[in-house]
Formats: C-alpha cells, structure tokens, sequence
C-alpha cells in the first residue's frame, strides 16, 4: 500500500507521528461507453449550454448554484480568500463511548500506520481505546478541508473513519409509520421472533461473494477465450485533429483543381483523409509528381507519334508520284 498523508495524532501532551493509509477499494463493475460496431470509446466534448460552443479547461470556472437555480461564478480571488487548513495534525476533541456514534455517520476508512519511533505511543492509544471501550473523536484536514473523524481500533490497528455532518443525514419523512393500524399483533411478534431465531448465527465474511461481479468476469473471460475482442485503433488528440483536417482540405483542394485541368487526381477523386499528418504530406507530394510525369509522358507521345505517321505518309506520296512521272 501505498501512504496518502502523513501527520501526527495528538492528545495532550501526546504527539503519534503516523502515516494515512485508504483502507477500502471500490470493486464495483466498471463498464465503458464505446461504439457498439468497433468497440471506440465515447468520448464527451465540453460543450456551453448556452451558446453551444465547445469550451477549453482555460475558460472554464466554479459554479454555485443556489436552490432557486441561480449560478453564482466563483473566480480564483474568491477561492482564494477561503479558509483552508493545511494543518497534519489529527486533534483529539474527546473520547465517547461506542454506541454514542451512530453508525450512519461513518464514512471512509482509513488506517494509522506509526513512525518507528512512534510505535509505543501508537500502541499506548491502541490499548487504551481498546479498554476502555470508546472511540476518540478527531478534526483533522483531508485534501484542504477540515472534517471530523473517530479513531478506533481494528485488529490491533487504529482506524481513522471520517464521518458526515449532521446535516447531510436526511430525516425519514415517510407518511403512515406512527399509525397505529400497522401495529403488529401478538401472534405475529411471536412467529416473527421465532424467524429470528431460526436464522440468527454470527457474521462470517466469506460466507458472502459479489454473484454479479463473477459472473461478469466470466462472461468477459469467455469473450475472450473466443476472440471475440476489439481493438480499436488510438484515436488522434484533440490538439492534432485540426492539423489533420487542414491537410485534407488542401488536398481536396489539389484534386478539384486538378479534376478542373481535365487532369487525374491522386486518389480517384474521392474526398478521402489521409490517416496521419506525415503520411497526408507524402500522398500529397507523390500524387502530385506521379501526375505530372503522368501528363509530360503523355503529352511527349501524343507529340511523336503524329509526327512519325506524317513523315512516313509524305516519303510514300513523292515515291508514288516519281513512279507517274517515269510512266
């Protein structure tokens, strides 16, 4: 694993210089939007909504959009004046019991790997949380910005878990919950504790696989165990498909004027780009040179071969015309 911070926990006079690690991988399917006949990706333009006009990263900004559906644009000067903390350290705020963190809360893992010389420290709060049976809630700043986060313990390891703010968990505004003519019955509280009992165990990790993501991969697999793959070919950047276009409209160009002259294009006459910037310039220079060698050639033989045929007819006219006069 690879550490993506690294900052000190401090309670009290208690400094534990440690490293962050991310202690979760998203393993969710991931597939890709391509071209369903060559397998190309599909690629999105930054396009306004407004004008239609497609946008470089240069002119783009930070948007606010208010709950009326104003945008407010945010410039750099703005962004500029925020608060940010850039602070390493992991500030221990208080040490609360267990079931007073509502696990809702919780939300990205991370674990705490302690400096060598920070390993009995590090090992001092392990033990402590673990016998005390609380969790220690912390402010630190991830990527800028200050969050709260509870330390726990984790197989002998501290775990730092960042959490929500209050009021990003919504409130369950269901309609009929406090009613009382759902309320359950005797009975059937009984039978329902009983279906409890008959499926209660302990949790055991492996006892449970992602059926989707297997059957994925055994789907993709077969694909290609059979061949059936695409390979598209990489398509040009975007900084070099304007030179690419420009070489194909000049040689356009060429063969229109040439098709004008009554002389044969290059390529037919179709309207055909070249398929690389190097390659456009070599066509475009060869078709040029075969075509004129082409026309002089032509042109040398339709000159000698007239000249050829009226020499030989005037020597056979004064021959025939000698004989009449010996005659």
């Amino acid at each position: 694993m690879r550490a993506i911070w690294k900052g000190a926990v401090s309670f009290g006079l208690v400094n534990v210089p440690v490293k962050l690690y991310s202690a979760t991988e998203n393993h969710d399917v991931q597939f890709r939007q391509v071209h369903r006949e060559d397998g190309g990706r599909i690629r999105y333009q930054r396009v306004c909504s407004i004008d239609g006009e497609k946008v470089s990263y240069d002119d783009i900004a930070k948007g606010y959009e208010t709950e009326d559906g104003q945008m407010v644009v945010l410039t750099d000067e703005d962004l500029s004046e925020l608060p940010i903390n850039s602070s390493r350290e992991i500030a221990v705020e208080k040490f609360v019991p267990v079931d007073q963190i509502d696990p809702m809360l919780l939300d990205k893992s991370y674990y705490l790997e302690p400096d060598k010389a920070a390993a009995k420290p590090y090992a001092l709060l392990r033990e402590a949380l673990k016998e005390a049976d609380r969790m220690a809630v912390v402010t630190v700043s991830l990527r800028t910005r200050t969050t709260i986060a509870v330390l726990r313990v984790r197989d002998d390891v501290i775990v730092l878990q960042t959490m929500l703010w209050p009021d990003e968990i919504r409130e369950p505004d269901f309609a009929g919950l406090d009613g009382t003519d759902n309320a359950a019955k005797p009975q059937e509280l009984k039978m329902a504790r009983m279906l409890v009992d008959s499926l209660a165990g302990d949790y055991e990790p492996d006892e449970f696989e992602d059926e989707y993501e297997a059957a994925v991969e055994a789907v993709v697999k077969a694909k290609l165990e059979g061949g059936e793959v695409k390979a598209p070919p990489q398509a040009e950047d975007e900084g070099g498909g304007e030179v690419v276009d420009l070489l194909a409209a000049l040689q356009r160009s060429v063969d229109r004027a040439k098709a004008a002259r009554g002389e044969p294009t290059g390529d037919g006459g179709s309207d055909q780009e070249p398929s690389g910037k190097g390659s456009a310039k070599k066509s475009a220079g060869k078709t040029e040179k075969k075509t004129t060698k082409r026309a002089d050639k032509k042109a040398d033989t339709s000159e000698k071969r007239p000249a050829k045929r009226t020499a030989k007819k005037s020597a056979k006219t004064e021959k025939t015309a000698r004989k009449k006069a010996a005659s």
